[in-house]
């Protein structure tokens, strides 16, 4: 819960924070991040890329080993709910499919209060397309404006 969160920055106990913020779930903006900059507490983000989703490569026809969390955080209508909504971020940003992770990423660290980001790394190519916003840039402002109209809340770590 952010307001349980709030309340443990604002008594100066901690320094850093992690949390789940990316392009789908935005809801950090509203106050944690917020409060994180107002007392000069780093913030690690995680799940950036979504469990996968904003990376481009979930597509309705994606298949997961068997007992891989994804065949349940992606199960029904939720690979192809996914898919659709990252086809609308490619469309809005004029941006292909192979530049979702980076814009991921860069979406996240453009918010002044990110210290650093997780993302994961099931393969060498993930930790080297990873790398490529080790220089910090974020995105433009007119692209993260557009952006926040990709604000999707829902919690598919729930059944």
């Amino acid at each position: 819960m952010p307001e349980n969160a709030i309340k443990l920055i604002e008594t100066g106990l901690v320094d850093t924070v992690q949390v789940i913020y990316n392009i789908f779930d935005q809801g950090p903006e509203d106050a944690l991040l917020p409060a994180c900059e107002k007392h000069k507490v780093g913030v690690i983000v995680r799940v950036p890329l979504d469990e996968g989703g904003l990376t481009g490569r979930i597509t309705p026809e994606s298949q997961f080993e068997e007992g891989d969390f994804r065949n349940n955080y992606f199960k029904n209508e939720r690979k192809l709910e996914v898919y659709n909504r990252v086809q609308s971020i490619v469309t809005d940003l004029n941006i292909s499919v192979d530049d979702m992770a980076e814009t991921a990423l860069r979406y996240i660290l453009s918010h002044s209060a990110v210290s650093t980001v997780i993302p994961g790394m099931r393969s060498i190519r993930n930790v080297e397309r990873n790398c490529k916003v080790r220089d910090g840039k974020g995105l433009s402002i007119e692209a993260v404006e557009k952006l926040k109209s990709h604000r999707w809340v829902r919690n598919f770590y729930q059944a």
